[in-house]
C-alpha cells in the first residue's frame, strides 16, 4: 500500500513539474514567447494543455455625433464532430438536420447535406466544416435548438466558432475613409492608420483539452490578460457625408465617368466633414476602390491659378487692373502651343477677367514675364505654401508631390508657363483643398484632420486640435484680391452657372488634360474647389471628375454643379448659415401681416412671437381676426355641430378640419388661403353634403 502511495506521489510530482515547464512564460524583446501543444500521460489519461492567444476586441469607430461608423460583432463558423452524437439520437434527427442546413445556408441540397453528415459518422470525423457561410448569435441560438444540435456541445457535436468581425452599419458610406485591416496587417484609412489604438492588446491564456476536442480555460497565474482597443472619434459628419456621395454618384453616372471624389471640410477646425471617392467598375455602377483624396497625385490644372496668382501679387508689380493680351486664345512658347478653352480667345482684357475665365495663356505669360529669369522664385512661392511636401494627415499613405525644379531633370524652357495653369507636376486635391482654405481662412493654412480624438469609454485618451501649418500665406493685401478673383469666377466667370441666389460662393473650375504613356490625351480631369457662404466661409469644398464622357468636358459643366448641390444641401440643413431675420421686422408697423381666422390659441402665439398686439373677445377656440389700430381683436366664428363654419380666410389646413369635423365632404382648387367657399356659414349640414373651396 505504502508503495502505490510512493508512486502515486512520485507520478504527481512528475506531472507537476512537466506543467511549471510548459506554461513557462519567456519574455523576450517586448514579445511573450511560450510552449504549444505539450501533453503529457498521468494516471492513464493522455491530457493536452496548450497557451493560447486571446484576440483583444476592437474599439469602435464613431461620427462626430456619436453614430456608430464601425464596430466588431460575434460571428460564427459552425463545423460538426460526428463522434459525438449518440447512434439512436444521430438516426433519428440525421434528416431534420440536413433539412434546416439546406433550408438556411441554401447552398446544398438535403441530400448532399445528409451524406456529408454520414460520412463525417462513418469515417470518425472531428471536425467537418458544414458551411463556410458566417452566422450572427440569432443564428446560433436558433441552430442550437436544431436536431442532434439541441443535445448540447458534448453530446449534439456542433462547433460553433466565434470569431469578431468588423461591421458598418452605414455599409459602403465613406468605406476607403473608413478603411480596414487584413489577416497580413496590411489596409487603408483610418482602421489602418490607428490599428494600433484600435486593436489593443492581445493576451495569453493557459487551456485544458477535454472530451469532444474542446478547449477548456484554466486559471493560472501565467495568465495574460487582453487589453480591449480603444475608440476614435471621427470628424466626419454622417449627413454630410450622405449628402456629397449621393450628389457625386448622380454626377458619375449622368457622365459615365472613371473616378470622382468629393472632400468637404470646415473651414475654421480644419475638421474633414464628407470625404467620398467613387470608381467605375466597367459595368454601370460606382463603389470605393481607392482613397484618390489622401493617396492619389493629380496634375491640378486651373485650380492651381490661384498659386500662380498668389506668387505674382506678391512677388511682382502686377495689379489685377493691368491688362493682358490673349490674343485669339493660342500663344507659342518654344516649340509648345498654349490653347484657351475658349474659341477665339479673350483678346485684351484686365487681369481680373483674364483669371475669371481661366485662360492659360494669360496665367503662362505672366509667369514667364514676372519669373522667366528666376523661375526658383515661382518654386519657392509653391515651398512656402507647403504644397511641395506631404501635408501629415492623420491617414497614412500620403504620396508625395512631384514637382520638378529648375536645374533638374525634365526642367525645360516651358516648365514654368506649364506650371503657371497647372500642367507639367502632380499634387494631391488635399493640398489644393488646403490652400483655398487657407484663403477663406483669412490666410491662416492649417492641416485638415479626420480624428478628433482617441477614447477609452467616454474619457479622452488623446484629442487632436487644429494644426496650423502657415499663419499667413500672403499678405492681407493679396488676400483681399484672391478673395475678389474668386467671386468674380461665380459671378462672371467659368462658374457663373452656379452663381446662387440665397448666398455666395467662391471657387475656381480645372480642367486638365490626362497624361497617357507620355501624351496628352482627350481625355480629362474636371473639378472644382471653392468655398461658401463667400461673405464669411464656414465650408470649403472639392470637387473632382475623371474623364467625364459625352458633350460635358469641363470642370464648369461637370464637376461645378455637384459643388453646388452639395452646398444648396448643407445651406438648407444648417441654419446658422442663413442670415438672422431682424428682431423688429413686425414692430411699429404702418401695416398688418395677413391674419384672417384659425385656432385661437396658435394666432395668439404667433402674434406674441411677432410682437403684434391681440386680445380675445371670446372663449371660442376657432375665430375670425378683426383688427383695431395696429393690433387684432378675436372675434367669434360661426361654428358648430352639424352647421356650416365660416372658413374664409383660414388656412386650408385649419379649414378642413372644421369642415369635416362639421361632416362635410370637402373639395378644392388652387394653393394658399380659402378665398371662397360654396355653402354659406351658417346654413345647416344636410347628410353627405359637399363644399366647395377655393384657395387663393
Amino acid at each position: 500500500m505504502n508503495i502505490k502511495k510512493s508512486i502515486l506521489l512520485r507520478v504527481r510530482v512528475a506531472f507537476l513539474f512537466v506543467l511549471l515547464f510548459a506554461v513557462a512564460v519567456v519574455v523576450k524583446t517586448g514579445h511573450i514567447q511560450f510552449v504549444e501543444g505539450e501533453k503529457w500521460a498521468a494516471m492513464g489519461e493522455r491530457i493536452s494543455f496548450d497557451y493560447k492567444r486571446v484576440k483583444a476586441t476592437r474599439g469602435n469607430i464613431y461620427s462626430d455625433n456619436g453614430s456608430l461608423l464601425a464596430t466588431s460583432l460575434p460571428f460564427y463558423k459552425i463545423a460538426f464532430d460526428a463522434t459525438l452524437p449518440k447512434d439512436e439520437v444521430f438516426k433519428k434527427g440525421v434528416d431534420s438536420l440536413a433539412y434546416h442546413l439546406s433550408r438556411f445556408f441554401k447552398d446544398k441540397s438535403q441530400t448532399d447535406y445528409r451524406r456529408m453528415l454520414i460520412d463525417a459518422r462513418a469515417t470518425g470525423k472531428q471536425y467537418v466544416v458544414l458551411s463556410r457561410k458566417q452566422i450572427d448569435y440569432q443564428d446560433k441560438k436558433t441552430m442550437m435548438e436544431w436536431p442532434i444540435f439541441r443535445e448540447g456541445r458534448l453530446r449534439g457535436g456542433a462547433i460553433f466558432e466565434k470569431m469578431d468581425v468588423r461591421y458598418r452599419p452605414f455599409s459602403n458610406l465613406s468605406r476607403r475613409t473608413i478603411g480596414f485591416v487584413n489577416e497580413n496587417d496590411k489596409g487603408a484609412g483610418l482602421e489602418y492608420s490607428f490599428d494600433k489604438k484600435l486593436g489593443g492588446q492581445d493576451g495569453y491564456a493557459y487551456y485544458q483539452k477535454i472530451a469532444g476536442g474542446v478547449w477548456k480555460p484554466v486559471f493560472d497565474a501565467n495568465n495574460v490578460k487582453a487589453i480591449d482597443g480603444l475608440d476614435i472619434e471621427t470628424t466626419l459628419d454622417i449627413n454630410l457625408q450622405d449628402v456629397a456621395e449621393t450628389a457625386l454618384y448622380k454626377a458619375m453616372t449622368q457622365h459615365d465617368a472613371d473616378d470622382g471624389l468629393v472632400v468637404v471640410m470646415e473651414v475654421q477646425t480644419g475638421e474633414v466633414k464628407a470625404v467620398s471617392n467613387l470608381s467605375s467598375d466597367g459595368h454601370g455602377n460606382f463603389y470605393e476602390k481607392f482613397n484618390f483624396a489622401t493617396g492619389g497625385l493629380f496634375e491640378p490644372g486651373s485650380t492651381f491659378k490661384l498659386v500662380t496668382m498668389i506668387a505674382l501679387l506678391e512677388d511682382s508689380p502686377m495689379e489685377l487692373s493691368d491688362s493682358i493680351n490673349t490674343g485669339n486664345g493660342e500663344f507659342n512658347f518654344y516649340n509648345k502651343t498654349v490653347r484657351d478653352h475658349e474659341d477665339g480667345g479673350l483678346g485684351k482684357v484686365s487681369v481680373q477677367v483674364a483669371f475669371e475665365h481661366s485662360s492659360n495663356v494669360a496665367m503662362a505669360k505672366l509667369a514667364d514675364k514676372h519669373f522667366g529669369l528666376r523661375p526658383q522664385k515661382f518654386i519657392d512661392h509653391i515651398d512656402r505654401l507647403k504644397l511641395s511636401q506631404p501635408l501629415g494627415l492623420q491617414i497614412v499613405g500620403e504620396p508625395t508631390p512631384k514637382i520638378t525644379r529648375p536645374g533638374q531633370k525634365g526642367w525645360s524652357g516651358i516648365s514654368l508657363p506649364w506650371m503657371a495653369y497647372g500642367y507639367g507636376f502632380e499634387i494631391s486635391p488635399m493640398h489644393t483643398l488646403a490652400i483655398y482654405n487657407a484663403v477663406a481662412n483669412d490666410g491662416k493654412m492649417i492641416k485638415p484632420i479626420f480624428v478628433r480624438s482617441i477614447k477609452k469609454a467616454d474619457e479622452d485618451e488623446e484629442k487632436f486640435t487644429t494644426e496650423v501649418i502657415n499663419g499667413k500665406i500672403c499678405s492681407s493685401k493679396t488676400l483681399k484680391k484672391l478673395k475678389l478673383l474668386l467671386e468674380g469666377v461665380v459671378q462672371n466667370g467659368t462658374a457663373k452657372n452656379i452663381k446662387g441666389a440665397h448666398y455666395g460662393i467662391a471657387g475656381k473650375t480645372g480642367t486638365a488634360q490626362i497624361l497617357e504613356n507620355g501624351r496628352y490625351t482627350k481625355k480629362y480631369i474636371t473639378s472644382f474647389v471653392g468655398y461658401f457662404p463667400a461673405h464669411a466661409p464656414k465650408y470649403t469644398a472639392m470637387v473632382l471628375i475623371k474623364n467625364p464622357r459625352g458633350w460635358h468636358q469641363y470642370g464648369s459643366s461637370v464637376a461645378a454643379p455637384v459643388f453646388k448641390e452639395i452646398a444648396d444641401n448643407i445651406y438648407a440643413r444648417d441654419i446658422q448659415l442663413h442670415d438672422p431675420i431682424a428682431a423688429a421686422k413686425f414692430t411699429n408697423l404702418e401695416y398688418l401681416p395677413v391674419i384672417r381666422g384659425g385656432n385661437q390659441a396658435e394666432l395668439t402665439m404667433v402674434c406674441n412671437e411677432l410682437g403684434i398686439s391681440n386680445h380675445s373677445q371670446t372663449e371660442e377656440e376657432w375665430v375670425r381676426a378683426s383688427r383695431s389700430g395696429t393690433g387684432v381683436n378675436w372675434v367669434k366664428s360661426i361654428d358648430g355641430k352639424d352647421i356650416v363654419p365660416d372658413v374664409k380666410g383660414m388656412t386650408f389646413r385649419d379649414a378642413i378640419y372644421l369642415l369635416e369635423k362639421s361632416g362635410l365632404h370637402v373639395s378644392y382648387e388652387g394653393k394658399g388661403r380659402v378665398v371662397q367657399q360654396s355653402l354659406n356659414p351658417g346654413a345647416r349640414v344636410g347628410r353627405g353634403n359637399r363644399i366647395y373651396l377655393r384657395l387663393g
